[in-house]
């Protein structure tokens, strides 16, 4: 078979955002535009299959749906669910580091503290434990009336009993009482608030 030379063809080069490709379709003859193929194409429906890379953070719509999505390390500013957020590890749920604080009572075991944290820790003033309560006030300003506050003794040989028996905005009493001990001591007691609405 002999060989035929092929010459002069022409140079591909690139398509101009004018150019246009003409199609038929159902007997008609219509245009394609570079602008419509590559620049902005409106797909309506497409099956994408399996996308390896890309960037929707220029997407307008605010009600995507997504399925079983393997979300990661995510972050953000709030969540809202109608169902049950559960933690399926060892983690559990909480407040992450940062959110909590601590702080110690000076003068004595009525005197208020303030900490303006979500959780926290507060040492009490050294002094002897006793049957008899006692109140003091924990100004925090991340408190609304609503909210439930959750005690428990963190340290101290003495037991005591913790009841939050006050709750406003900007502040909650603990009262607390030993079951009988009265050693001299600087007892902590951890502290949690849970976000709470009336209705």
């Amino acid at each position: 078979m002999a060989t035929i030379a092929i010459s002069s063809l022409p140079v591909a080069t690139a398509a101009a955002t004018t150019d246009v490709l003409p199609i038929v379709q159902g007997g008609t003859t219509k245009q394609v535009t570079n602008a419509l193929l590559f620049t902005s194409p409106t797909l309506v429906t497409p099956a994408l299959g399996t996308v390896a890379s890309g960037n929707i953070s220029a997407c307008t719509s605010t009600s995507m749906v997504m399925v079983t999505p393997v979300i990661g390390a995510a972050t953000g500013t709030s969540l809202t669910a109608t169902g049950v957020i559960a933690s399926t590890g060892t983690a559990g749920v909480g407040y992450a580091a940062g959110a909590g604080g601590a702080v110690t009572q000076a003068t004595s075991r009525t005197t208020g503290v303030t900490l303006n944290k979500t959780a926290g820790a507060i040492t009490l003033v050294s002094a002897a434990g006793s049957a008899t309560a006692a109140t003091f006030t924990v100004t925090n300003s991340t408190v609304v009336a609503t909210d439930v506050i959750i005690l428990n003794q963190r340290s101290g040989t003495d037991l005591y009993d913790l009841m939050v028996t006050a709750v406003a905005a900007g502040s909650f009493n603990i009262t607390f009482r030993t079951t009988g001990g009265t050693t001299t001591e600087t007892p902590v007691f951890n502290f949690a608030v849970i976000k709470a609405v009336a209705a």
